[in-house]
């Protein structure tokens, strides 16, 4: 999740937990500080956009790390402040919430958290909340600003307090559901145009738990199916896109596009632009543009041979896309002007599909 949201929701936990020991305004600095902690890790250079790209999210985000280092930022608490001094065991567990529901948090976008490293490198990732939900933040928010304004605890403040972590919680419980209802009616408006995908995953779109987007991988294309759940089925759109699978290329041939696909989950499409080849990360960012595109290969005449990755910066909106996303959120989004020409209706036409999986050798 942004920083912001990290920053409040590790506020509010420590307004929670320590308010009434050493003052809400104290308790709440301190949480927003242990809160942003695990995200220091972007100041760490790995050496290339790739590698800033796939092991953001590692070891500061470990709940097993997390473990580990707990003492170190709870003992000077419970020494600096006097009114943790007799709650050492409440402190330390104050600490460990505020760094695992970080990751916890995290690891409800799709980008991947390694949540257990270095018991295992996988990057898990539910995708059922967009990285900025203002849904979500904006009662953790309230709290916070209400804390600041406070010199010392009230019991209102402490019931609210604890109402806003019920309440933000529960939005991220309905998040959960709301994803299995979009990825159900995705399965059955594919079925409807006889696809039968070889893997989905399902993420809302940007800022809202309403608009859905289910990423259907078939062969050498993918679908976006867009499913608006405050209208019926009906209103489901799915628009085809080639994959790029079918570049003369191989996979195993190109270290970093490798990479990619493997973090991503196989959610990638390539393409080729002049001499270079790009790969795409389909789950961030919305077709045409992606946040994570990266050239990884150039063609010198006879085949792609691997460059330095470079990563491409694109607009993140097309034409019409912001009335689509505010008509979508309300139920009724129409026809995506951008993905227009690869609409595809029930009935229709089925695109020729290459061999199941990515470009191999």
């Amino acid at each position: 999740m942004d920083s912001l949201t990290q920053a409040v929701l590790g506020s509010v936990i420590g307004v929670a937990v320590a308010g009434s020991r050493v003052g809400p305004r104290k308790a709440a600095v301190m949480g927003a500080v242990l809160g942003t902690v695990p995200d220091l890790d972007v100041i760490y250079p790995y050496g290339d956009p790739v590698s800033d790209f796939v092991l953001h999210r590692g070891a500061t985000h470990s709940l097993v790390v997390h473990a580990v280092v707990t003492p170190l930022f709870a003992e000077p608490l419970v020494r600096l402040f006097q009114g943790l001094r007799d709650h050492r065991v409440l402190t330390y567990g104050m600490v460990f919430i505020i760094l695992a529901t970080h990751a916890l948090l995290d690891a409800m976008t799709v980008y991947g958290t390694k949540l257990l490293w270095p018991l295992t490198d996988y990057p898990f990732g539910l995708g059922s909340m967009f990285i900025i939900d203002p849904l979500y933040t904006l009662p953790l928010l309230a709290i916070v600003l209400w804390a600041f304004a406070r010199s010392q605890m009230t019991s209102r403040l402490k019931r609210w307090t604890a109402t806003a972590l019920v309440v933000s919680t529960a939005y991220l419980g309905w998040s959960a559901v709301g994803q299995s209802i979009a990825e159900a009616r995705a399965a059955d408006a594919l079925a409807a145009r006889g696809i039968e995908p070889e893997r989905t995953i399902a993420g809302p779109m940007p800022f809202n738990t309403t608009l859905w987007r289910v990423i259907a991988i078939d062969g050498d294309r993918y679908m976006n199916v867009y499913v608006p759940l405050l209208a019926d089925a009906a209103a489901d759109k799915v628009y085809a896109h080639p994959r790029g699978t079918d570049l003369p290329f191989c996979l195993d041939a190109v270290p970093m596009a490798k990479t990619v696909d493997t973090f991503s989950k196989g959610f990638v499409r390539f393409k080729r632009e002049g001499d270079a080849l790009l790969i795409g990360d389909l789950r961030m960012g919305v077709t045409p543009s992606f946040v994570f595109d990266f050239i990884v290969a150039r063609w010198d005449g006879a085949a792609f041979v691997p460059v330095p990755p470079e990563q491409i910066r694109s607009d993140r909106t097309g034409e019409g896309d912001i009335d689509w996303l505010l008509a979508g959120m309300v139920g009724d989004p129409g026809v995506r002007l951008v993905e227009a020409s690869a609409l595809l209706e029930e009935g229709g036409v089925r695109l020729a599909s290459a061999p199941r999986g990515g470009p191999t050798c």
